[in-house]
């Protein structure tokens, strides 16, 4: 319905994604009055901001359900997640520029520390840096050319993550991931889930035993999960009559980004470049995709402090948002990422619309239980799409 009523219209939407933005308290219910990262942030910009808009609580999936990034960044692009379940192999790829073919199939990769037993103790080798990672990969890619025929292609990506692309005839991507994705254990052997897929789940298992030796601490074993095919998605232009971009810093985001037609802007790596990246090319988009990443590291990590700090420092880059009159701004997060839990979680998202065609709501600041009164509820990410557009003046009216 949505796709037939989209029509085109100069005005613009800025959707900034603040990545794991949600928590909980750090005591969560057992002292009653304990702040989540939000409450504890100071954040008088988002406050004054939530003053003049209306607000709520997004479910990525489902209630309950702890998303993947991919499919809680499809819900806010239009996409229902669970029709279109994309591989977080794809998006990596994608995000590093890699043109995949339909033969190729494409695997997320983490350098990880193991202990002599061969144990993962951490699932990211320290966070090695950008450089490192790119030394790593250059070294597997000279010994590692083909595996039983097959094509292989290392690439690096941020920090600790590369991707992986195995290119041949009669590959297939239903085989297991190698990564556990907790410490603790040892990783998993892969495995075919399909008879065709047997020839695939050896090769990656003759990867990892011709990687591995050729590694050395703290990047002294390699995890991989997310294998997938390109799925070809239709495009937001073709949906919605939108022209979109992307501001992203990380790989899996840009990924995302032009897995559903956005096209990716250069932008350096704090908020402050991707707001400068922003004002530059405002005159050339309508539909400007910002996503920070850092809140969610800070809460994979357990840092609630750090994460606290993070929220500050987005805050600040409110008022330049502002500053270029978008005609509809939405503030909110793909999933959250509370420190407490170190991980993604089932937790709703703040959400917060601002256009001059809303009633704001009676909530004054911006955290999770003041947006448990806001006007907009409690609802599925994917109708983050039509209020944005409905709120941009560019959907059509339904029915006679």
């Amino acid at each position: 319905m949505i796709e037939s009523l989209a029509q085109a219209t100069p005005s613009k939407i800025v959707l900034l994604v603040i990545d794991g933005l949600g928590g909980i308290p750090k005591c969560a219910a057992s002292c009653g009055n304990g702040k989540t990262e939000l409450e504890a942030a100071n954040t008088p910009n988002l406050d004054m901001l939530t003053k003049k808009s209306v607000t709520g609580l997004t479910d990525p999936v489902s209630p309950g359900i702890t998303p993947g990034s991919g499919p809680a960044h499809l819900a806010l692009f239009g996409y229902d997640p669970l029709k279109f379940e994309i591989g977080r192999g794809v998006l990596e790829a994608l995000g590093v520029g890699i043109d995949l073919t339909p033969k190729d199939v494409a695997a997320r990769g983490n350098f990880a520390t193991k202990d002599a037993t061969g144990v993962i103790t951490d699932r990211r080798a320290g966070r090695i840096s950008t450089e490192e990672t790119k030394i790593i990969c250059m070294q597997l890619q000279d010994e590692i050319k083909q595996i039983d025929g097959v094509e292989i292609h290392i690439t690096p990506g941020k920090e600790h993550r590369f991707v992986l692309v195995l290119r041949g005839d009669n590959l297939s991507d239903k085989i297991t991931d190698t990564d556990p994705q907790k410490t603790g254990m040892k990783p998993i052997p892969c495995k075919a889930i399909e008879p065709e897929a047997k020839k695939t789940a050896q090769i990656i298992q003759k990867f990892t035993e011709r990687a591995e030796p050729l590694l050395k601490p703290p990047a002294n074993t390699i995890l991989l999960r997310g294998f997938a095919k390109h799925p070809r998605l239709p495009s937001m232009q073709e949906r919605f009559k939108l022209k979109p971009c992307a501001i992203a810093t990380y790989p899996m985001y840009k990924g995302l980004a032009r897995l559903v037609g956005m096209e990716i802007l250069d932008t350096g790596t704090t908020p402050t470049d991707e707001i400068e990246t922003l004002r530059r090319h405002w005159d050339s988009y309508n539909f400007f995709y910002v996503h920070i990443k850092r809140t969610d590291s800070m809460g994979e990590d357990g840092n609630f402090e750090g994460k606290v700090a993070l929220i500050e420092e987005v805050d600040k880059i409110i008022p330049d948002i502002l500053a270029l009159k978008p005609d509809v701004f939405v503030v909110t997060s793909d999933h959250s990422t509370p420190a407490v839990i170190k991980s993604h979680s089932w937790h709703p998202n703040p959400f917060l619309l601002f256009s001059k065609y809303i009633v704001p709501d009676d909530v004054e600041i911006f955290a999770e239980r003041a947006f448990m009164k806001g006007g907009l509820g409690r609802f599925p990410a994917i109708h983050a799409i039509p209020l944005m557009l409905a709120n941009a003046l560019k959907l059509r009216k339904f029915g006679a």
